[in-house]
């Protein structure tokens, strides 16, 4: 299980990203947003692989109506979740934003 803490250590040991409010909500940003907290426990991610993460763990991963015009956001909840695997979404959604590797 992931926390909002864990989200924030993952995310700030990245190169370059920074911390800071977007719609009230601690978010997280490389060159663009990366990741933003989107309600208490439930994380806003971009992925290339939304479709295939929420077809085989939805009660992981989904979206609603209002994610859907930006199809590379998921939602992750963040009880279903383990660290390692936090990290790898919060690695993809950072070079997808348009963060840079050492």
């Amino acid at each position: 299980m992931a926390t909002e803490d864990d989200v924030r250590r993952a995310a700030l040991a990245l190169p370059g990203v920074t911390e800071r409010p977007s719609w009230g909500q601690p978010a997280w940003f490389a060159a663009t947003l990366m990741a933003r907290i989107w309600k208490d426990g439930v994380l806003t991610v971009k992925t290339e692989e939304r479709e295939a993460l929420a077809g085989t763990a939805p009660e992981t991963y989904f979206w609603t109506p209002h994610h859907e015009r930006s199809p590379q956001l998921v939602l992750v909840r963040l009880d279903r979740i383990d660290v390692e695997e936090l990290g790898e979404l919060l690695e993809e959604s950072y070079g997808i934003a348009g963060g840079r590797r050492r």
